[in-house]
């Protein structure tokens, strides 16, 4: 098995069709394999996917169990040489798909490949970070609270190895995935993509970030909403545990 893809989808339907059918002209290619979680939705995703894609594995939980709980119930199932992890709100093309699996294997030492996400408008998205320390998080929320406009993210050259690369978009190497182990069930929601990255890195991997190819990604910003939402609070919780697991706040 080449490539295993992993999707998590949680009460989203509508992003979850356009998100597949991108998919379609590489998941009928032999050795690639569709594995499908779904995070206790109530919207008649499991239906679709067992008609549209009858060959999908599909994993249905009983309840929301957060992200990275129930990427992790797909990442075991996970058979091929490469894993990529999507978000359900993202559009996919076979060419940025081939392009991130020739870059492992043509870089060893990257444990995992992610390309640049783009919006509708083909705005590009800040998906290659640094460090998720306290003043980051502060700024952005002070950002989305007072209305002030972030800094207008630019694109790099070439290849970058930023601290992490967000969950929506990653294309990961299996033996890497074994090395390290599964996202971190502790984190509901955010930051396990950038604990992910960071064991990635400490085992002596790199994490790519390549700016010349690119997915949509309409990025249903959750935790955004309300600071006091069920969401936010558990994020914040999520981040706490993040920093004192790294020994790092800033």
């Amino acid at each position: 098995m080449e490539l295993s893809v992993v999707i998590l989808s949680w009460n989203s339907l509508p992003q979850l069709r356009p998100c597949l059918e991108s998919l379609r002209p590489v998941l009928e290619r032999p050795g690639v394999e569709l594995i499908w979680v779904d995070n206790g939705s109530a919207d008649g995703a499991s239906g679709y996917v067992a008609r549209a894609f009858p060959l999908a594995r599909r994993i249905v939980l009983p309840e929301n169990r957060g992200v990275a709980a129930g990427r992790n119930c797909g990442l075991r199932e996970a058979k091929g040489e490469y894993v990529l992890i999507l978000d359900d709100d993202t559009e996919s093309t076979p060419q940025t798909i081939d392009a991130l699996a020739e870059h492992l294997r043509a870089n060893p030492l990257c444990g995992v490949a992610a390309c640049a996400l783009r919006d509708s408008g083909g705005r590009l998205q800040d998906s290659f970070k640094p460090y998720p320390g306290v003043g980051v998080k502060i700024r952005n929320v002070l950002r989305s609270k007072t209305g002030l406009k972030a800094k207008e993210t630019t694109l790099p050259e070439g290849v970058t190895h930023p601290c992490y690369v967000i969950g929506a978009c990653q294309m990961i190497r299996a033996s890497v995935l074994r090395q390290v182990g599964l996202l971190d069930e502790h984190i509901f929601y955010g930051p396990e993509d950038a604990d992910f990255c960071l064991r990635v890195a400490a085992a002596g991997y790199t994490v790519d970030y390549l700016p010349h190819i690119s997915i949509l990604h309409h990025w249903r910003r959750i935790t955004s909403r309300s600071l006091t939402s069920a969401s936010s609070r558990r994020h914040i919780h999520a981040l706490l545990y993040f920093w004192r697991k790294h020994h790092r706040w800033l």
